[in-house]
């Protein structure tokens, strides 16, 4: 038992053919692998025995989030992902797909032997409790999104609170040079937002997936809009008609508990989606797209903030992330952009803007890890251990899917013509992204205390 981390990493390098880029520490102590590689801690059999029966992404956090797979005191979680993420692409592995033959021939032997003298083999652990139910119902039918949605945030507004800060805006900010904490980066993208939009007093607004409420507040208030957010979350919805109150703004904000697909009573001058279209699912985009379009009066502008992935090779099949779609959001799709403008241009809009937000979404990401691992203790007295590692885990490994390239955001911003064709948009991008301060009232200057804590920017 003395050497069963080097017999586990030897029979591993041997099954895969390439060195792994990690080192392994095992329950018995013993540590193999290459020299100053980050190391990760194999805590009991446990660990092992979710890897045998779930090679892969799956497995390994199956153990992560159930703690039988950690790092080591001193291993930096950004640097172990990022090693991970660079091997995964080598075309080595991208080409490997082991079957039964692998297991049983020379190479796989050596690895079931090492997990027989190691005690690991038995039967499938169950998985962790965090992790999705299976799916029952069609696709993106209107109960399995309900369901979907419960999953990923009736998590607790109190939680969502420690990971996203005062803003409780769940998607990337905009970090303009003067923004210099993450609350600033956050209100400097819902103005951005307003602007695109043309807001003006009197206006009214839709937003979709109005998560908290953040963007509603935001515009009523400093726009001198009407607005309605829908969204099918309880809890958010719970929260956002609170903050409403607070604000004083019950005359002319309106939250409802209400799917897309059940909104009647447009149009609306103006319309937002910020970070909801990606769990509408490729088989519905045209009906979002085509019920949006509905929805908004002629001349009226749409801003569609949308995560996207990078689009497949020819011939080359898309795989979904399972640690994502059994732990982090349930039935989700990401499509390429031009998908997207592909989907919105059939329904009938006419693109003018698309704007890359991609590196914006990594320090995001960094900021909400910090934000968690700063509150750590409370966030896993609310949520528990397990559902506090799925968003530690889930935020650190987007933050560098963002910052490679590997996914992206856009802002798009689109137009419901008038008959006669007219846009309603000023020629120049510079002129419709002025902000109408004759029109507007001064906004309530940007920038929340991190205490002491600096911005991970």
């Amino acid at each position: 038992m003395a050497k069963l981390a080097g017999q586990l990493v030897e029979a591993l390098d041997g099954l895969l053919g390439i060195p792994v880029p990690l080192r392994v520490q095992a329950w018995d102590g013993s540590v193999a692998g290459p020299p100053g590689a980050p190391t990760v801690v194999l805590r009991n059999r446990r660990a092992l025995r979710r890897l045998l029966w779930q090679p892969g992404e799956l497995g390994l956090a199956r153990a992560y989030v159930a703690g039988d797979l950690d790092l080591a005191p001193g291993t930096d979680l950004y640097e172990t992902l990022a090693a991970v993420a660079r091997f995964a692409e080598l075309p080595e592995i991208r080409a490997l797909a082991l079957g039964p033959r692998d297991a049983l021939g020379a190479r796989g032997r050596r690895v079931l032997a090492a997990a027989l003298r190691a005690g690991a083999l038995g039967p499938e652990p169950t998985p962790p409790p965090e992790e999705a139910r299976r799916a029952r119902g069609r696709l993106h039918s209107r109960g399995r999104d309900r369901a979907a949605i419960h999953h990923h945030y009736d998590v607790g507004n109190d939680f969502y609170g420690l990971v996203l800060g005062p803003s409780m805006v769940y998607s990337c900010a905009y970090w303009t040079p003067e923004a210099k904490s993450l609350e600033a980066a956050q209100e400097a993208k819902l103005d951005l937002i307003c602007r695109k939009l043309g807001l003006r007093p009197g206006m009214r607004l839709l937003d979709v997936g109005c998560g908290w409420g953040s963007l509603l507040l935001h515009a009523a208030k400093h726009y001198g809009v009407t607005a309605v957010g829908v969204s099918i979350s309880e809890e958010q919805v719970a929260l956002a008609r609170a903050r409403v109150e607070e604000a004083g703004l019950a005359d002319r904000v309106e939250v409802r508990l209400q799917d897309y697909r059940e909104i009647t009573d447009g149009p609306f001058d103006a319309i937002s989606s910020v970070g909801m279209a990606e769990h509408v699912g490729e088989a519905q985009y045209r009906v979002y797209a085509e019920g949006l379009y509905r929805l908004l009066a002629p001349g009226g502008r749409l801003l569609n903030h949308q995560i996207a992935r990078r689009p497949d090779h020819p011939g080359e099949v898309h795989r979904t992330s399972p640690f994502i779609d059994r732990y982090v959001f349930p039935d989700g799709e990401l499509s390429p952009v031009g998908s997207t403008v592909a989907r919105l241009e059939e329904a009938g809009f006419e693109v003018r803007d698309v704007e890359a937000l991609r590196e914006h979404y990594g320090l995001t990401l960094r900021e909400w890890v910090a934000n968690l691992e700063a509150h750590w203790t409370q966030a896993v007295r609310l949520v528990g251990l397990g559902r506090a590692r799925v968003w530690r885990l889930y935020m650190a490994a987007s933050a560098l899917a963002f910052e490679q390239n590997r996914i992206g955001v856009n802002q798009i911003l689109a137009v419901r013509s008038t008959e006669e064709g007219g846009s309603g948009l000023p020629p120049t991008r510079e002129e419709w992204l002025v902000r109408p301060v004759a029109e507007v009232t001064a906004a309530t200057p940007a920038g929340t205390d991190l205490g002491d804590r600096r911005s991970v920017r």
